[in-house]
């Protein structure tokens, strides 16, 4: 009997034994797993934080393409609340939007802004017709435990939003004439003037602009056979007499070998002493027109 109890004794404390050792085993695990999966559950929510972010973008976009309640839409974003949070907004601009129209999104708690510049500013409006911005730039979305983990959410003049793991700066985008900006200060008599294309060899293309305006902007593009070529050019505005306007020309080389000026008929009400607004080499690199109302192209 006596050789039987030590047997099942020992039983017991071996049992009892490796219960410990189990035990120890999932406590050490659990304090390395724990820390992970809250990690990977920050992870994911800043994940999805941007991708919300793209896609508040994307229909702000559409629905200035579908000219939803006939006005452009844009993004807002803010650091001044807790948490943070962005505003899909109806108007030209945030300050005169219609606020009974506004959706507002916070970030998680976890969460914040580290970064917003589109143009200078903390918004984005997108141009009818195009669906365009001139407020390129980005917004970077970062844990606060953990600033070295973020999202940048970036805008392209197309209007196309996106999302990168890497920051990139767009100083370092490379930048041509095939895609320029200018602003012209007077404002345009859109029921009497021209924008007038003179190409190399002077064939000249007249394009009344009233002709070409719709739901605000101006949208025109087209081909002009110059010297047996088709020389294909599209302009279009993305503020227009509001209060100025901004130009913005297309012209890629694989569609363009000759030189181009674009001159504007002129408002009378404005005393110009010329009306050059942009001139084209047949290589395609630009110079400001002389008019006194227009300011010096922007490659894109």
């Amino acid at each position: 009997m006596s050789k039987s109890k030590c047997q099942m004794s020992n039983r017991r404390g071996i049992t009892f034994i490796e219960l410990v050792v189990v035990m120890g085993i999932l406590i050490v695990l659990g304090a390395v797993a724990i820390p992970t999966i809250f990690d990977f559950q920050k992870e994911s929510a800043l994940n999805d934080g941007a991708r919300e972010i793209v896609s508040t973008l994307s229909l702000a976009q559409s629905k200035t393409l579908a000219s939803e309640g006939g006005e452009r839409w844009g993004v807002y974003f803010t650091t001044s609340t807790s948490p943070h949070q962005y505003v899909l907004f109806k108007g030209g601009d945030f300050d005169s939007r219609t606020t009974s129209s506004d959706k507002v999104s916070k970030v998680f708690e976890a969460l914040e802004f580290s970064e917003i510049n589109f143009g200078g500013g903390q918004e984005v409006v997108f141009d009818r017709i195009t669906g365009e911005t001139s407020q390129t730039g980005r917004v970077s979305l970062r844990l606060k435990d953990k600033p070295g983990k973020f999202r940048i959410v970036y805008v392209e003049s197309s209007g196309r939003a996106g999302m990168s793991t890497s920051s990139v700066s767009d100083d370092d985008r490379l930048k041509d004439s095939r895609h320029v900006h200018f602003n012209y200060s007077c404002q345009i008599a859109a029921s009497t003037e021209k924008l007038i294309l003179t190409f190399e060899g002077g064939v000249t293309e007249e394009i009344v602009i009233t002709d070409y305006v719709k739901q605000g902007e101006f949208l025109w593009e087209g081909e002009v056979e110059v010297g047996g070529y088709n020389q294909r050019l599209k302009i279009h505005t993305h503020r227009f007499n509001n209060p100025d306007t901004q130009f913005s020309v297309h012209r890629d080389r694989r569609y363009n070998n000759k030189s181009l000026d674009i001159d504007i008929s002129g408002n009378p009400d404005c005393p110009a002493l010329s009306s050059t607004l942009i001139r084209y080499d047949a290589e395609g690199a630009t110079t400001k027109g002389n008019s006194i109302y227009v300011s010096a192209p922007v490659w894109q």
